[in-house]
């Protein structure tokens, strides 16, 4: 059973799966889904469609260059059927997993990592200038002559104020309601 790769966007086609095209000067290309093919016809650069692996890769999203990379190169050679060959080829495919996957995870923390530091030196200058920036005003405030009111007209608070008006309303209410009604005539 043999998995290809898509075209354009680099993940796994199984057999049965995909679409295949080939061109009038016999190449093959194989896309995993029409999305790829359609994007393909419309000679769209996969180096620039974020969600393809060559943008992956050329951005340094993922691992570029390891020596992982040299085992899963297709080779056509016919070779003699050897079962110990084929039980230490399987191991060894095992084995180039295991190493591939943690250099990989290794990548992803180093990336992460050095996001981190830059989006943790920018908040880090935001607050700097932020405080030069306060600083500076409350410079200017010390410096400037303000001038007190010559008469303040009512040295009560608002919160005084609200008080007494509210009270105000409510006996007006009172008084509203303690008035007698005149008696209403029937004819």
């Amino acid at each position: 059973m043999r998995i290809e790769t898509c075209h354009f966007c680099s993940s796994n086609i199984y057999p049965g799966h995909g679409i295949a095209f080939i061109r009038n000067d016999a190449k093959t290309f194989r896309f995993c889904r029409s999305k790829c093919h359609k994007a393909f016809k419309m000679k769209k650069n996969p180096k620039k469609v974020r969600w393809t692996g060559a943008f992956r890769r050329s951005h340094g999203k993922e691992l570029l260059h390891d020596s992982t990379f040299d085992f899963e190169r297709k080779q056509n050679r016919p070779v003699r059927y050897d079962r110990e060959l084929y039980a230490k080829t399987i191991n060894a495919m095992k084995r180039i997993q295991e190493i591939r996957l943690r250099r990989e995870r290794l990548h992803y923390k180093q990336r992460i990592l050095a996001n981190k530091r830059i989006l943790r030196d920018r908040v880090l200058a935001k607050q700097a200038k932020k405080q030069s920036l306060e600083r500076q005003f409350l410079a200017e405030l010390d410096e400037a002559d303000f001038e007190a009111p010559l008469a303040i007209k009512d040295k009560r608070t608002t919160v005084e104020r609200a008080k007494q008006s509210s009270h105000k309303h409510k006996t007006d209410e009172k008084m509203k309601a303690a008035k007698p009604k005149a008696p209403k005539m029937k004819k």
